[in-house]
């Protein structure tokens, strides 16, 4: 399974480098000079790109990839993403860390067993974590802070989510 670790938002200045957009938790590691993305554009053929170069910009990167010499071979990139296999993902021996792949369609029930939904993407706040889970009466959007007074069990094996939501959680949307 393919997870996106930056997209490329627009070129940077006249030389080839790319603004990007990060995605990952461990952008020092995945965008160090030397490493091999493959990204893949918003049309046309997946490939692979070496990092010859990375300086933080505005909570975004600024990167050179070799093969990227002006500002028109950057502007090529934008809306590119770039992947990793989350098979090259490195093991959590931590059981309360997940991976937000690894979150992502799991089944949310209540502590009573009751469905609530599915979760559909892990967002990251400045208050933290949050799952917004797809109900499934009606396919409104719940949203879950995933702390653990709210979120009482994960179960990577049953792919299944247990809440203990305060009155009223559910009904927001």
């Amino acid at each position: 399974m393919d997870l996106v670790v930056g997209r490329v938002v627009k070129a940077h200045g006249i030389s080839g480098e790319v603004v990007v957009e990060i995605r990952t938790d461990d952008p020092e590691a995945r965008f160090a000079p030397g490493a091999v993305l493959r990204g893949r554009p918003r049309s046309g053929a997946e490939r692979e790109y070496t990092i010859e170069s990375v300086r933080a910009h505005g909570g975004r990167l600024l990167v050179r990839l070799a093969g990227v010499a002006d500002r028109n071979g950057a502007d090529e990139l934008r809306g590119t993403v770039f992947l990793v296999d989350t098979a090259e993902l490195p093991a959590i021996d931590d059981p309360d860390e997940f991976y937000d792949h690894e979150l992502e369609g799991m089944r949310v029930v209540t502590v009573d067993d009751a469905p609530v939904g599915k979760v559909a993407e892990v967002l990251h706040t400045a208050g933290g974590e949050i799952l917004a889970v797809k109900a499934d009466e009606g396919g409104r959007e719940i949203l879950v802070p995933f702390v653990g007074a709210i979120v009482t069990s994960v179960s990577r094996q049953n792919a299944t989510i247990v809440i203990d939501p305060p009155e009223g959680l559910l009904d927001l949307a």
